[in-house]
C-alpha cells in the first residue's frame, strides 16, 4: 500500500476552463464557416482532359473550377477510373452528365454543392440490348496477376448503361447480359481491360497492374497521407500476410515484418504473455520502452494487445522517425503503432466464417542422463551412499547394506527410467474461431465481429482463452456531418504456474521452478527390483519419500504440484471511442472525438496440501494451505478536438494545416487480500474466508495529461514536400515548474522521380530523398515519482506474542526537480523503385539520443535507500534498416513476391548517474549465493546490459599440479585458484583465468563476458501463388546476441550439490581420470557459485516462422451451395529453428528489462503450432 501526500491537482480547473473556451471558439468558427459559404459566387464553365485518371480526381477539379462543394462516398468512387475525358469550356450540368456516362453513378445541383450517389443495384443493371440477341445471366471475379480479389473494380457492359462493382471477393454478376456482349473492366492502379462474353457463364478477369499506385493511402498521427506524399520514416505491416500466424495476437505474428522492429517474448512462451516491442533500440536504461499504440486514433499506454482479434485489422503503421512521431509528443520516444480496424463498407451483408483447430507440441526437450548414466555419477559423487541406495550389490561384502542379490550398476542398462519431461509435456490443441458481418448503405455502415481462442498448452494445467466482440457504426448525418463508434470488449483467462517464476514461498528458492523440479527429479529409485516397487509410487506420490538427506531436502512431485496448483489471470477488457466530423467549409473540418477504456485484472492463486507452496511436508512451511486474490482497475478517458484545414493552388501547390488539442486521464485502483492456514482446502478460493488473513492492500493512482499540438505540410507538385510539427505536453506526473514539455520536429522529402533528369532513366520508377529531425518525449514513471513514499510491507513487519505486526518502510526519496525524458532524432532515408516497381528499396540512417533520462538511480546505501529517481545520463542508439520488396516472377498462373528487411542497430551509454562509470545488476530470483553477485554491468561508452563474470578457462589437467605422494595433488605456485582455497582444489575442478595477474581469482578478475544485444535482426517473407493455391512462408532471425544459459550451471555440474539431482545428459562426458575433458569439470569440481564465461552461449537464430499454404475453392463449385468463396488451409507457427544455443528455445530473456536480457532459467518454451483451417464467405 503506498501512501502519498498530493493535494488536488491545479490542472484540472485549467482544463475545464479551456475545454468550455475551445467549445464557444467552434460555434464561432461553425457560425463563420456558414456565412462564407452563403457569400460566395461561382463559375459554370469548366474544361477538363485526360486519360486513365480517377473519377475523384476529376469531380474535385471541377468543383474547384465552378466554385462548388463536392459531397460524394469516398469509398464508392476511389476506385472508379476514367479511360478517356475530353471536356471543353462547357457547363457544368453538362460537364458532369459527361462525366458519369457508362458509370454506376449519377448526380444533382443543390444549391452550391454537387452531390454525387451511386446508382441504386436494381437501376444499374438494367442494360439496353439490341432484340433477338440471346440473354444469358453471367458470374466472375476480378483479380490481381497475384491472385488477390479486387474490391471495388468497375465493370461495364460495353455501349450499355448495364454496369455493376466487384465486391470483397472481387465478385460481380449480371441477370442478363448479351451472348456477344463486352465487358469492360477497370480498377485505379491497374490497366484497364476488355473482356468478351462469348457465350460463357463465368468470366474469370485478370488485371495487370499499372506502373505505380499514386493513390495508396498511410494512416499517420492524426491524419492520411498518400504514400508519394511522405517525410517520415514510416512501415507498413502487410495484414494480410500477419493474419496466416496462427497466433493469439498481432504482435505474436510481428517479429520479422518491419525493419527496425524488434520483438520478442516478454519472458518465454507461456499462453498469454504479452511480447516485448522495441523500436531502433532501447532510450531508458529503467524505464518502459515500449512503443505508443494509437487504436482507431485513440492513443494509449500499455494497451491489452491479446484483447484485439488480429481478424479485425485492416492496417497496422509504424511510425519510427521524429518526424512522423513527434505529433504525439510525450510519449512517442519509443516509436508509435498505429492500428486501424475494419470498418463497414457500402454493399450487401458480407458474412465471414473463419475457423482453425489443431496440435501444439514442444519443439524441443533437454536430453538428461539415462538410468545407467545416472546411477553412475550418484556412485561417483557420494561413493559407498550412492552405491547402498541404488547399486548394494557392488559394495563391498563387509559393508552393512552389502546384498549380492540386489542391483548392480550394469543393471540399470536395461532400465529405462521414468522420462519425466514426457510426463509434464503433452500435445496441446489451439483453437480459432473468427464471425464477421460487414456491410451498410450510403448513410450507414457497419460492422460486427466476434471471435474465440483457446489454447490448451504443451505443459500440464497450462493454457490460455480469449472470448472478444467488436462493433463499428459509422453514419453520414448530412453532407457536412459524419459520426461513428467503435467498441470492443474482451475477456482473456491465462491459467497454470509461470515457468519463470518459483512457485515457492523465497524468490531465491530455486526449487520452486517447475522446469528445475522436472529435469532434476530422478529417473530411478533404487527399488525397481523390489517385488511390490511399482511406476506409480514415484509418479504420484507428492514426494520422493526416499529422498531424505537427513532432512534436507524435501523433494516435491512437479507433476502432482503443477496439476493442483491454482493460478489464474483474468481481464476483462472495455473499450469504446465515438467520433463526429463537421466540414466547416470546403477546406475547414473540425474533428471531435472521445475515448473510454476500462481494464479489470484479477489475479487468483490457491495452493492446496498438494503443491509445493502449500504441502504441510515441507518443514519451513508455516502459511500451510494458502492462496490470494488481487485486484487491479484501470480506467481510460480520451477527448481530442482538431481543426484540419487542406488547401489546394493552382494545382501546383497544396497546405495542409492541422491544430489540436487533448486531455486524458487514467486512475489505477487496487486491492485485495491473502489468507494461510485455510482448514478446508476442498472449497480451494472460496475457503479462503476461514483461513488467517496474511496481507490486505488497497491503493489508488491518477494521472493527467494535457496537450496541444500542430502540423503543417506543403507540397509543390509532390515533388518538394516540407512537414514542420509541434506539441506540448503537461503531465501531472512532474511537478508544477517542470510539467511541461515541448516537441517539435521537421521533415523535408525530395520526390527525384518526378525530376527530368530521372524521368529519364527508363528503369528508375520513382526515387524520394527523406530527411527529418525533431524530439519526442517520455513520462514513464509512477504518478508521483517526484514525491517521497512509503509503504507497509514485509520488511518492516514483525512478530510478538504469535502476532504479526505492520511497521512503515520508506520506500522512495522525493525528487521535486524531475522532468521529462527526452529523446532527439536525426533520420536520413531513400526510396528507390525499380522497373516499374518490380523492386522497391527503402533505406534509413538514423540516431537517437535520449537525454535527462528518468533513471531510477543508484544512490549511497548510507542514505537508507538504494535508488532514486533522477534526470541524469544520455544513451545512443544508431542504426542502419533496409527494405526490399520484389516482384521475382509474374506470369498468368504463378506469381513470386519477396519482402527482406534487415536492420542494424548500435546501442551506448553516453552518461550514468552523476559520473558514475557503471552500473551493476544481479539477478534476484536466483541460487541466493549468485543472486548476490552481480551479473550484469552497463558501463559509459558501451552497449547497456553486457553480461559480467569470469573468465572460463577450462579444466584443470594434472599438469597444473604437483604430486606430493600417490594420488594426493597439490596445485602448483605458478598456477592460479579458481577461487577456492588451494588445498582444496584438484584435477577436473573447473578453471578461471586470472585477468590481474594476482595469482588469486576473486572478483577483481571479472569482466566483459557477452551482450545481450543483437548485431542485426530482420525476417525474409516469400509469397507464391498458382492457380487457386498461395503459400506463405517467413523466416525470421536475431545474430549476434548472448544468452546466459543459468540452467547449465545447475544441470551441468550440479553446483548446488543436491544429492539424488538428475543431470543433462552433456554431463556424461564430465572429466575422469579415464576421460580428462578439458570442456565439462568433476563430479563436485564447480568451484564456487559464480556466473562465467562458460555458460554463455551465442543465442543467435533462424527460425521458420510461420507457413501458410492455402486453396481456393473455385467458385463454380461455391456458388452452387450459396458461398461466395471458400478457401482451405494449413498454418504453422514456429515450425522449425536452426542455433548454436544448448537450451530449448534461443528466443528467451526471463525477467527481462534493458539492464538483465538474455537469462534463461525454467523458461516456458515456444511451442510449435499447425492448424487446419476453413474460412467461408456468404
Amino acid at each position: 500500500m503506498n501512501l502519498n501526500c498530493l493535494g488536488k491537482i491545479p490542472i484540472r480547473k485549467i482544463y475545464l476552463s479551456k475545454i468550455l473556451r475551445l467549445m464557444k471558439l467552434t460555434i464561432l468558427f461553425m457560425s463563420l464557416g456558414m456565412f462564407f459559404v452563403s457569400a460566395r459566387t461561382y463559375s459554370q464553365k469548366v474544361s477538363y482532359k485526360g486519360t486513365d485518371v480517377a473519377l475523384e480526381d476529376v469531380l474535385k477539379d471541377l468543383g474547384r473550377q465552378s466554385g462548388y462543394y463536392l459531397f460524394y462516398k469516398y469509398n464508392e468512387i476511389k476506385d472508379v477510373k476514367i479511360r478517356v475525358i475530353d471536356i471543353d469550356n462547357i457547363e457544368l450540368a453538362k460537364a458532369l452528365d459527361k462525366t458519369l456516362e457508362d458509370l454506376p453513378f449519377d448526380f444533382r445541383l443543390k444549391e452550391n454543392t454537387i452531390i454525387v450517389n451511386k446508382i441504386m443495384k436494381d437501376k444499374a443493371q438494367k442494360a439496353v440490348v439490341s432484340p433477338g440477341r440471346v440473354q444469358t445471366p453471367i458470374t466472375g471475379t476480378v483479380k490481381n496477376s497475384a491472385g488477390r480479389p479486387l474490391h471495388g473494380a468497375t465493370v461495364i457492359v460495353k455501349n450499355t448503361r448495364s454496369h455493376t462493382i466487384t465486391d470483397e471477393e472481387g465478385a460481380f454478376q449480371f441477370p442478363t447480359v448479351p451472348s456477344g456482349a463486352i465487358l469492360v473492366i477497370s480498377f485505379v492502379g491497374y490497366d484497364t481491360q476488355e473482356v468478351a462474353v462469348g457465350g460463357r457463364e463465368i468470366i474469370p478477369v485478370i488485371l495487370a497492374e499499372q506502373e505505380k499506385d499514386l493513390d495508396e493511402v498511410i494512416v499517420i498521427g492524426y491524419g492520411t497521407v498518400a504514400k508519394e506524399d511522405l517525410t517520415g520514416s514510416i512501415s507498413q505491416v502487410n495484414v494480410e500476410d500477419l493474419m496466416k500466424a496462427p497466433v493469439a495476437s498481432f504482435d505474436q505474428a510481428l517479429a520479422g515484418r518491419v525493419a527496425g522492429v524488434q520483438v520478442s517474448s516478454m519472458e518465454d512462451g507461456q499462453p498469454g504473455e504479452g511480447m516485448n516491442i522495441v523500436i531502433r533500440g532501447a532510450n531508458s536504461l529503467t524505464q518502459d520502452n515500449s512503443p505508443l499504440y494509437v487504436i482507431d486514433g485513440f492513443a494509449v499506454d500499455g494497451p491489452e494487445t491479446a484483447g484485439i482479434n488480429p481478424d479485425d485489422i485492416e492496417s497496422i503503421t509504424v511510425l519510427k522517425d521524429a518526424s512522423a512521431t513527434a505529433i504525439y509528443g510525450s510519449r512517442a520516444a519509443n516509436g508509435v503503432v498505429v492500428i486501424e480496424t475494419k470498418k463497414g463498407k457500402i454493399g450487401r451483408p458480407v458474412i465471414t466464417v473463419n475457423s482453425s483447430v489443431g496440435p501444439q507440441t514442444t519443439p524441443k526437450k533437454m536430453e538428461m542422463l539415462n538410468a545407467y548414466e545416472f546411477v553412475k555419477y550418484q556412485v561417483e559423487r557420494y561413493g559407498n551412499t550412492g552405491l547402498a541406495r541404488y547399486t548394494p550389490a557392488d559394495l563391498n561384502p563387509s559393508h552393512a547394506s552389502y546384498d549380492p542379490g540386489g542391483y548392480t550398476l550394469e543393471s540399470y542398462r536395461n532400465i529405462p527410467g521414468v522420462d519425466w519431461q514426457d510426463e509434464l509435456f503433452k500435445t496441446g490443441l489451439t483453437q480459432i474461431h473468427n464471425f464477421s458481418i460487414r456491410g451498410g448503405t450510403q448513410e450507414t455502415r457497419y460492422s460486427i465481429s466476434g471471435s474465440a481462442y483457446d489454447q490448451d498448452a504443451i505443459i500440464l494445467n497450462t493454457g490460455y482463452k480469449r472470448y472478444q466482440t467488436r462493433l463499428s457504426l459509422d453514419q453520414t448525418i448530412n453532407e457536412k456531418f459524419k459520426v461513428g463508434m467503435n467498441a470492443n470488449y474482451s475477456h482473456q483467462k491465462g491459467y497454470g504456474q509461470i515457468l519463470g517464476r518459483t512457485s515457492a514461498t523465497s524468490s531465491t528458492t530455486i526449487s520452486g521452478y517447475l522446469l528445475y523440479s522436472t529435469w532434476g527429479y530422478r529417473p530411478v529409485t533404487g527399488r525397481e527390483g523390489d517385488i511390490d516397487y511399482e511406476l506409480g509410487d514415484i509418479l504420484d506420490d507428492i514426494v520422493d519419500e526416499d529422498v531424505d538427506d537427513e532432512g534436507s531436502d524435501f523433494r516435491i512431485n512437479p507433476l502432482v504440484s503443477a496439476r493442483e496448483t491454482l493460478r489464474e489471470r483474468l481481464t476483462n477488457n472495455f473499450t469504446a471511442n465515438a467520433y463526429a466530423t463537421y466540414d466547416l467549409t470546403k477546406d475547414l473540418e473540425l474533428k471531435v472525438t472521445g475515448g473510454l477504456t476500462g481494464v479489470m485484472y484479477r489475479n487468483n492463486a490457491f495452493y492446496n496440501s498438494k503443491t509445493v507452496r502449500g504441502t504441510p511436508l515441507r518443514p519451513n512451511n508455516i502459511n500451510g494451505v494458502n492462496g490470494s486474490i488481487r485486484n487491479n482497475n484501470r480506467l481510460d478517458w480520451l477527448n481530442e478536438n482538431i481543426l484540419t484545414y487542406k488547401k489546394r493552388i493552382n494545382r501546383a501547390h497544396r497546405i495542409e494545416a492541422m491544430v489540436g488539442m487533448t486531455h486524458q486521464s487514467r486512475r489505477q485502483t487496487l486491492d485485495g487480500f491473502s489468507a494461510i492456514q485455510v482448514p478446508n482446502e476442498e472449497l480451494g478460493l472460496y475457503g479462503l474466508a476461514q483461513g488467517l488473513p496474511l496481507e490486505n492492500s488497497i491503493g489508488a493512482s491518477e494521472s493527467r495529461l494535457q496537450s496541444y499540438f500542430g502540423r503543417f505540410n506543403y507540397n509543390y507538385k509532390s515533388r518538394y514536400l516540407f512537414t514542420v510539427t509541434m506539441r506540448a505536453d503537461g503531465s501531472s506526473k512532474f511537478p508544477r515548474h517542470n510539467r511541461w514539455g515541448y516537441f517539435p520536429s521537421g521533415a523535408f522529402a525530395w520526390n527525384m522521380g518526378r525530376e527530368g533528369f530521372v524521368k529519364d532513366i527508363a528503369a528508375v520508377s520513382d526515387a524520394k530523398l527523406r530527411i527529418s529531425y525533431g524530439v519526442t518525449g517520455n513520462d514513464r514513471v509512477s504518478d508521483f515519482a517526484p514525491l517521497a513514499s512509503a509503504e507497509w510491507n514485509d520488511l518492516a513487519s514483525y512478530s510478538f506474542d504469535n502476532v504479526r505486526y505492520f511497521g512503515l518502510n520508506m520506500e522512495r526519496l522525493s525528487n521535486p526537480n524531475l522532468k521529462w525524458e527526452s529523446t532527439a532524432q536525426f533520420d536520413i532515408g531513400y526510396d528507390l523503385s525499380l522497373f516499374k516497381d518490380r523492386i522497391n528499396f527503402v533505406f534509413d540512417w538514423y540516431r537517437k539520443t535520449t537525454y535527462d533520462l528518468l533513471l531510477n538511480a543508484q544512490i549511497p546505501y548510507t542514505t537508507g535507500y538504494s535508488t532514486a529517481y533522477k534526470n541524469i545520463g544520455r544513451v545512443r542508439n544508431q542504426g542502419l534498416e533496409f527494405t526490399l520488396n520484389t516482384v521475382n516472377l509474374r506470369s498468368k498462373d504463378f506469381t513470386w513476391e519477396s519482402n527482406f528487411n534487415i536492420s542494424f542497430n548500435k546501442n551506448k551509454i553516453l552518461a550514468l548517474n552523476e559520473d558514475q562509470p557503471n552500473m551493476l545488476s544481479t539477478m534476484s530470483s536466483f541460487v541466493t549465493r549468485m543472486a548476490q553477485e552481480p551479473m550484469y554491468i552497463a558501463e559509459v561508452g558501451a552497449p547497456a546490459a553486457m553480461f559480467y563474470g569470469l573468465v572460463w578457462d577450462g579444466v584443470y589437467q594434472y599438469s597444473d599440479f604437483d604430486e606430493i605422494s600417490p594420488g594426493v595433488y597439490r596445485l602448483k605456485l605458478n598456477v592460479p585458484d579458481n577461487g577456492d582455497s588451494r588445498t582444496t582444489i584438484q584435477p577436473g575442478d573447473i578453471k578461471y583465468k586470472d585477468l590481474n595477474g594476482d595469482g588469486v581469482v576473486d572478483a577483481s578478475d571479472k569482466t566483459v563476458i557477452g551482450s545481450g544485444l543483437p548485431k542485426h535482426i530482420g525476417g525474409f517473407t516469400n509469397n507464391f501463388s498458382y492457380k487457386g493455391f498461395d503459400l506463405n512462408v517467413l523466416f525470421q532471425w536475431s545474430y549476434g546476441n548472448d544468452l546466459l544459459n543459468a540452467n547449465r550451471l545447475i544441470f551441468e555440474g550440479n553446483i548446488t550439490n543436491v544429492h539424488h539431482f538428475n543431470q543433462y545428459a552433456s554431463w556424461a562426458d564430465r572429466w575422469t581420470p579415464e576421460n580428462p575433458s578439458n570442456t565439462i569439470h568433476r563430479a563436485g569440481g564447480g568451484g564456487p557459485q559464480v556466473i562465467s564465461s562458460r555458460v554463455i552461449e551465442d543465442g543467435s537464430y533462424l527460425r521458420l516462422k510461420t507457413v501458410m499454404l492455402a486453396y481456393n475453392i473455385p467458385q463454380s463449385i461455391t456458388s452452387g451451395i450459396g458461398i461466395q468463396s471458400l478457401r482451405m488451409s494449413v498454418a504453422a507457427q514456429n515450425l522449425l529453428t536452426w542455433t548454436n544455443y544448448s537450451g530449448m528455445d534461443p528466443e528467451v530473456s526471463v525477467r527481462h528489462t534493458v539492464l538483465t536480457p538474455g537469462f534463461d532459467f525454467s523458461a516456458y518454451p515456444h511451442a510449435r503450432t499447425v492448424v487446419f483451417g476453413l474460412r467461408a464467405r456468404l
